[in-house]
């Protein structure tokens, strides 16, 4: 019953217009009626518990990395190097935007920023070019949600925060996923794109192609950094993010020249901005997230997935399956803190390894940031590429479908995931 009431409370603010992070709120005051003998001024001290994180630290960090690579440059490259290295293939610039996805993941860990700046250089090139532009930006939208699987993600920074699980380990056991998803996302592009009528970008020559690799190579030098970095312990993934901020703040300035000190203010600026976001949503659900523990939430949900309780597999699709319901009307940091402590005493009495369920559960809500009916990222490629929101929904199926065969390969697979884990540590 409790859940059902925090449910529809929630789902009721949200769907009067209210901002999800004070949807939070009210349904943590409707929690607090009903349970009882909670005072209200627990609300704002543990919303200040939340918020007061040393691991948390690395959100901000990540952010100003991300904010100062599109603004010196190192994006740009990044998807300069990718063009070099396919542009020139029949469906080209849609196998660039995969690769760039990729390398923009290993940098910013946030689905939006990547898909902001794939959509930003990609869409009106593929526009010219004579794709369909539905097409392109569902093909943007759904690279974009590789970024919080390969690491530095910050969804991995919430999710093993509020899970108490290893980042450093959820960091490198995402690197194969991630790759999984753009190889299965290049499959699907293959098939969807091979009978379109495009232009295709002249062949770059081998000099060409080192031109941009050499002019690419710092760009690319920042996740090599960070995964060996945390690979052998010389940082953890909070001095990382301070280590990725402080690294493209150098490059953008002094060595590619693009980040001026007056653009710094305005870099700095959007990284607060959205570090203010972000970090409302984790103190407004952390209460929640502590009335779910109080009301025995997990318990409830225990229950109800008993019948699957025999069988680790069915457990696991179970779950993955409810992940998914939540994610077509929650956004993204908001089903992270609501179901990891519902889920994990669940996960933790089954024996699943904290680390494999972390990945395939960011994962899931990744994917949830391109089903409609709230979409972020879909939203995201919509705009930017100027694209009708309803016709970026329909392309997007396709790709969509790829990555949930992705999701339920690992489900069925454990060994995807833990063997290649086994390799990086």
């Amino acid at each position: 019953m409790t859940l059902v009431v925090f449910v529809v409370s929630l789902l009721g603010a949200m769907s009067l217009g209210m901002p999800v992070a004070f949807a939070l709120m009210a349904a943590s005051l409707v929690m607090m009626t009903m349970l009882g003998g909670i005072d209200p001024q627990a609300m704002a001290l543990q919303m200040i518990n939340a918020a007061d994180s040393f691991a948390l630290l690395a959100i901000p960090f990540f952010l100003l990395a991300g904010e100062a690579m599109s603004a010196g440059g190192l994006s740009r490259r990044l998807v300069a190097f990718a063009m070099a290295l396919v542009g020139h293939r029949r469906g080209g610039l849609g196998y660039v935007a995969i690769i760039a996805a990729v390398l923009l993941s290993s940098l910013s860990g946030s689905a939006v920023a990547d898909t902001a700046a794939l959509a930003s250089v990609l869409m009106p090139m593929m526009r010219r070019a004579g794709y369909d532009t539905g097409r392109a930006a569902g093909l943007m939208a759904t690279g974009g949600i590789i970024g919080p699987v390969i690491p530095p993600s910050i969804g991995f920074i919430v999710f093993g925060v509020a899970g108490n699980v290893s980042i450093t380990s959820l960091f490198l056991a995402g690197v194969a996923p991630g790759l999984m998803m753009a190889a299965a996302l290049a499959v699907t592009w293959f098939i969807v794109a091979r009978n379109e009528n495009v232009e295709t970008l002249p062949r770059a020559t081998w000099a060409e192609t080192a031109e941009a690799l050499k002019d690419g190579l710092l760009a690319l030098g920042l996740p090599v950094i960070i995964v060996l970095g945390l690979k052998f312990g010389i940082f953890t993934p909070t001095e990382a993010g301070v280590v990725a901020a402080v690294y493209a703040l150098v490059v953008g300035m002094v060595f590619y020249r693009e980040l001026s000190p007056a653009a710094l203010p305005h870099v700095l600026l959007s990284a607060v901005r959205t570090t203010a976001a972000v970090m409302l949503l984790v103190a407004a659900a952390s209460v929640s997230a502590f009335l779910i523990a109080i009301a025995d939430i997990p318990n409830e949900v225990r229950g109800l997935l008993a019948p699957f309780a025999g069988n680790r597999t069915t457990l696991l699709l179970a779950m993955m399956v409810l992940v998914l319901v939540a994610g077509t009307a929650l956004d993204f940091i908001p089903t992270i803190l609501i179901l990891t402590p519902v889920l994990m005493p669940i996960v933790r009495s089954s024996g699943i390894d904290p680390v494999y369920f972390g990945v395939i559960f960011i994962m899931n809500n990744a994917i949830g940031l391109i089903t409609p009916p709230v979409g972020t990222v879909l939203n995201v490629a919509s705009a930017i590429g100027r694209v009708p929101l309803g016709r970026v929904t329909v392309a997007v199926l396709p790709f969509l479908a790829s990555q949930v065969v992705v999701l339920f390969a690992l489900v069925l697979v454990p060994e995807l995931v833990t063997v290649p884990l086994r390799w990086l540590r």
